[in-house]
């Protein structure tokens, strides 16, 4: 079969597949030869378990760039910005109209998200196809597909979906957002019932039950009438259940536990696989083989004169900064594996930055490209910031001597995500049947990490704890819209967002490929 035929729906028209994956009209530039084995003589077949490590290669696009899906998540929130400084970062205003909400159907990182996403949900849907008798394998490539596909209805709602029936010039049916949850549950719930142990870098039993109690805790969010997509919304006790019984089931395992006091950053180690107990589905790196290469993280941050010679781009907010108590691990600071021989710390940068001359242990004040101080302020310009203006945010920590090919693990979930689902379902209705309270979970986070016990425990407390714990990890975008903060005003954005801004509209360029996807999400032209 002459696959170059069939090109119209393309990248932008990848869809998630039901069943037996058949002769599809996507580009084979982008995929490969795509087929089912039997799909017709002259087809080309499967390799079941290479297909299955093709979906696997899809994660790398989410660690390895700083927009796309990571940027769609981080930058509208209230804990990260891209300030423009100078000609730098300007990218045709990109990272200021994700920050300010103002983004629309033509978006760049938009349809950068929107084909990374749709390519790994497909991929996963070949592995599925080609899985016969093989429920392991199945099992991993639902996970994936249910990973990926849960992205989609956080991001932007409705999913496409091509059936195998379906012509290879139809147009891709469109699942409601409702009915696109229940398939990231059915394939989540599966993944659950058929996985077991593993290492963190395969789909196993736990990560499913940590990807399960994360759907059924936004499943309000997703359920929501489209008309008033930000709510408020009502959180079904079922579903709350559900995402204390999920977590449970990740709990009492008993292969996680919190990293111990002071070793917060062990989590983001260059030996984090060894050091952390946390890491529940990760990429592996290794000194050879870098596919989730965490570089990006400290490069898209720090300056150009520090250790790494970075971007000198992302920032957080110095609300968000000044929300930690000073006694907060988290916060960062002077790290015994990193800043000797770096001149770095770990966590948030503010103040006075140095570096060590090479070959020596000696640390001087690091200087900006004017020979001045590299002093980096609280407060930050987002359309005409200077090259100093920002706190930077190392959560990865760069490997000494290594800081292009680094072996630190990239993190998709941890145990610590789990504890506040957990104490958060609980708040919103859920029972526990272990007996533990939303205030116990919490409090053992806070004092584990060096905060004070909070007196009160409620949802405002969780959202915070949430996102001390998790910040630049992606998922604060996710977390505000639930607890309903994602719309109100931050500094350089000082109105409040309208409501559709809760969901991104799906590029032009994938409306006009397949007209099912129209009407465009509210709120977009």
């Amino acid at each position: 079969m002459n696959f170059s035929k069939y090109r119209t729906i393309g990248l932008l028209g990848a869809t998630v597949l039901f069943g037996t994956v058949g002769c599809t009209n996507l580009d084979d530039k982008v995929f490969g030869n795509l087929s089912s084995t039997s799909a017709s003589q002259n087809a080309v077949s499967l390799d079941p378990k290479s297909t299955l490590q093709g979906a696997y290669q899809s994660l790398n696009d989410i660690a390895t760039n700083q927009g796309g899906t990571y940027g769609l998540e981080e930058h509208p929130s209230d804990e990260m910005m891209g300030p423009t400084r100078g000609t730098d970062w300007d990218d045709f205003g990109t990272w200021r109209k994700l920050h300010q909400h103002t983004w629309d159907a033509s978006h760049a990182r938009i349809l950068e998200s929107w084909n990374s996403l749709n390519t790994g949900a497909f991929r996963a849907s070949q592995a599925v196809s080609v899985s016969g008798s093989n429920t392991q394998l199945a099992a991993e490539a639902r996970f994936l597909r249910g990973f990926f596909t849960s992205y989609l209805v956080d991001l932007f709602g409705r999913v496409p979906v091509r059936k195998v029936t379906d012509g290879p010039d139809d147009n891709p049916q469109v699942l409601t957002r409702v009915a696109a949850t229940n398939f990231v549950i059915a394939d989540l719930r599966y993944a659950f019932a058929n996985l077991g142990a593993a290492a963190p870098n395969i789909a196993t039993k736990e990560a499913a039950a940590t990807m399960l109690s994360k759907v059924y805790l936004n499943r309000a969010v997703y359920s929501q009438d489209p008309k008033s997509p930000a709510g408020p919304f009502t959180f079904a006790k079922t579903d709350m259940d559900s995402a204390v019984y999920f977590a449970n089931q990740v709990i009492s395992a008993g292969k996680f536990s919190l990293t111990a006091s002071t070793k917060y950053f062990d989590n983001f180690h260059w030996e984090n696989k060894t050091r952390s107990k946390e890491l529940i589905f990760t990429i592996a790196n290794s000194a050879t083989s870098q596919p989730g290469n965490v570089r990006n993280r400290y490069y898209m941050t720090l300056h150009y004169n520090q250790y790494v010679g970075a971007w000198n781009g992302f920032t957080t907010l110095a609300d968000f900064y000044n929300s930690f108590e000073k006694t907060d691990e988290r916060i960062g600071g002077p790290n015994p594996d990193l800043t000797p021989p770096t001149g770095l710390n770990a966590g948030f940068l503010v103040g006075q930055q140095y570096v060590v001359l090479p070959k020596t242990t000696v640390a001087v004040q690091a200087k900006d490209r004017s020979g001045n101080p590299l002093i980096f302020t609280p407060n930050v310009n987002l359309g005409a910031a200077n090259e100093t203006q920002g706190i930077r945010v190392v959560k990865y920590l760069p490997m000494p001597g290594f800081v292009d090919n680094p072996v630190n693990d990239y993190v998709f979930l941890r145990y610590a995500d789990v504890l506040l689902m957990k104490a958060e379902a609980i708040l919103r209705g859920g029972t526990d049947t272990q007996g533990q309270t939303a205030a116990q979970i919490i409090n053992n986070v806070r004092t584990t990490r060096g905060a004070s016990t909070a007196a009160t425990v409620d949802l405002t407390t969780v959202l915070t704890e949430r996102a001390h714990e998790l910040y630049w990890e992606g998922w604060r975008r996710s977390d505000q819209i639930r607890f309903g903060t994602f719309l109100a005003p931050v500094d350089q954005r000082p109105t409040t967002s309208p409501a559709t801004a809760v969901l991104f509209p799906f590029p032009q360029q994938a409306i006009d490929s397949n007209p099912n996807l129209a009407p465009q999400n509210p709120g977009y032209l």
